[in-house]
Parts: C-alpha cells; sequence; structure tokens
C-alpha cells in the first residue's frame, strides 16, 4: 500500500504536536509515512527511514481566505500534500489546518469523482457501550438538494462499512419526527429517494435524540444542520463533564479520587481522539480533515484511520456506486 502523506503546517499548536502524533504512529507500526512542509518543520523526521520529506516552502493560515488560499499560494503543504494525492504517490492525505481551505484544495487539486455532485463531510460520534455514529454532512455544504442527500447516504453506508466493520450499516434521515410525513420538503423529497435505493439499509427519518443512541450507524442531513449537531453535542458534553467534576470534587470525602477510575474510561471513550480526522467523502482520492486543535493522540489516530480506509478501498467504493454519470 502506498504511504499516508500529512500535513505539518497550519494546525493551532505549529508543527511540533503534529509531528509527536506521527512519531506515536510510526510507533505503533503505521508503515511508510510522508509528511510536507518546511525544512524546519520537517527537520525532526527527516532522517527516519519510515519517513519520506517533500518540502513546502509556503503555509495556508485560519486567517486565510479558504476560496482563493489554494490558488494564490500553490506551494503551500496543503496543496502540495493535495497534489501528492491526486498523481496516486500517496493513499491518503491528511490535514489539520484552514477547514474551509481544505474543502477548496480537494476540490481543485483533487476533484470530485464522476457523479458525485457535491462532497460530504463525514464524522463519526461517539456512542457508550455500541459503535460510533457516522454523521454527514457536517458543514462542506449549507444549502442541498435531495438528489445530494440521496448520494451523501450511500457515500456515508459506505464509510461506515469501511470504517466500523458494520456489514448494512442502518442509514437515518435527520427530522423532526419519525413518521415518513414529518420534515420540511427538502426531507421529505429526500425520504422517497433514499426507500427507492437499493444500496443502502435505508430506516426512515432519527431525530436529534437518536444521533449518539445504538439505533441508527450513519445520520444524514445538510451541512449546516450537521454543523449545529455536531458543535452542539461537542458543547454539552464539554458542559457535562465539567459539571460533574465540579459536583464531585465538592467536599473533602474524597469522592472524586473513588469516581476518576470509573469516569475516565468513559471519558476515552467519548472523546473524538481515536477518530482523530474527518473524511472528506466524494473527492477523488482519500482526503481527511483533522481540528486544528489536535493533539498527538487525535493525529495518530488520523494516520492510522487513513491507512484502514485506504486498505478498504473506500473511494474505489463510491466511484463504482456513483460513477455511472457525469460530473
Amino acid at each position: 500500500m502506498k504511504p499516508v502523506a500529512v500535513d505539518l503546517m497550519g494546525g493551532d499548536s505549529g508543527p511540533a504536536v503534529i509531528v509527536e502524533g506521527i512519531n506515536v504512529a510510526l510507533d505503533a507500526g503505521a508503515g511508510e509515512i510522508v509528511v510536507v512542509g518546511s525544512a524546519e518543520a520537517c527537520r525532526p523526521l527527516d532522517r527516519d527511514p519510515r519517513v519520506s520529506v517533500v518540502l513546502a516552502s509556503e503555509e495556508i493560515s485560519m486567517s486565510d481566505d479558504p476560496a482563493s488560499a489554494p490558488r494564490r499560494k500553490r506551494d503551500a503543504s496543503m496543496v502540495v500534500g493535495a497534489t501528492l494525492l491526486k498523481e496516486q504517490k500517496v493513499s491518503a492525505f491528511v490535514t489539520f489546518g484552514n477547514s474551509g481551505a481544505a474543502m477548496a484544495t480537494a476540490l481543485v487539486k483533487v476533484g470530485r469523482i464522476r457523479g458525485v455532485a457535491r462532497p460530504a463531510i463525514a464524522v463519526e460520534l461517539p456512542v457508550p457501550g455500541s459503535a460510533s455514529t457516522v454523521l454527514l454532512d457536517a458543514g462542506a455544504n449549507t444549502e442541498v438538494t435531495p438528489s445530494w442527500l440521496h448520494q451523501f447516504a450511500v457515500m456515508g453506508s459506505v464509510y461506515c462499512a469501511a470504517r466500523l466493520g458494520i456489514a448494512h450499516p442502518r442509514v437515518g434521515l435527520l427530522s423532526i419526527g419519525e413518521e415518513p410525513g414529518k420534515g420540511n420538503s427538502l426531507v421529505k423529497e429526500t425520504f422517497k429517494l433514499l426507500t427507492d435505493e437499493p444500496s443502502i439499509n435505508f430506516i426512515g427519518n432519527v431525530e436529534g435524540r437518536d444521533v449518539m443512541s445504538d439505533r441508527v450507524d450513519v445520520v444524514v442531513t445538510d451541512g449546516f444542520t450537521g454543523n449545529v449537531v455536531l458543535k452542539s453535542l461537542e458543547g454539552a458534553a464539554h458542559v457535562f463533564a465539567h459539571a460533574v467534576l465540579g459536583a464531585l470534587s465538592e467536599g473533602d470525602d474524597g469522592v472524586l479520587d473513588l469516581a476518576l477510575p470509573k469516569l475516565l474510561p468513559l471519558w476515552n471513550q467519548m472523546t473524538p481522539d481515536d477518530t482523530g480526522a474527518a473524511a472528506l467523502l466524494g473527492v477523488n482520492g482519500l482526503f481527511l480533515i483533522g481540528h486544528g486543535a489536535s493533539n498527538a493522540r487525535a493525529v495518530a489516530s488520523a494516520v492510522r484511520n487513513a491507512r484502514q480506509l485506504g486498505e478498504a478501498d473506500v473511494v474505489e467504493t463510491i466511484r463504482k456506486l456513483e460513477g455511472s454519470t457525469g460530473e
């Protein structure tokens, strides 16, 4: 299998954390990795025989305009890495930089799979005691059509099967009620399309309360709603965790010390660090976008998961399902 390429630039904490995560991944048997960045950023890894270095003289920052940056900064690490993916020199490309610029770079440099109208961001939401739920779109497309959501459902099902090992993922359409007639015109029209789609296991409408449950494996919605759901869940989890710790730490009865051994495994299960990056499904290559604030554990997970998705040939499976029509 070809190596995974990782963008060293653009993360909130600079290249050091990404380098640390790459070392964790290498020690865990991630195979060969290509790093893309400045000479200074690549220096800590340039003597490791498991690492190939590709230099880039520019960086797309979080403050850069997402739409124009890939064209203005042609030697930016994100653009160079995407070019490696386009030229099939690597099996996947992972970046922790500007997510809007990453989306634009993927479209400009890698392009869409023939037949796919728009790519979608697929995120994994942890579910205690069960497999994660795949949510898409998580922010790539704020306005969509029923046919786009139909494609998101197909791509999300392929991703879930490859990433989580679920043979026939249960696909749900996010709505304000479970009944087929509930929702706006977009949801109602999409419901009809998904009901007639033979390649997926469509279970009907699901509600917000189902997203982090064992009732559904893939939840499909537009990027605006999906991003609001994602950020709301992240915020609620953060507030709840701090509230629990604050309540347990009150007093001197040692309750917090007794509870922590029980709470830590749950926290580890709920953290997104084991996923590391979200796949941009629908582009003509395996392109993953990680959070700018990713820690070393998240970086290592992103590399591992990129390799797993590459071995499962997710992109080729989507090509076969969606490639019968032109762009």
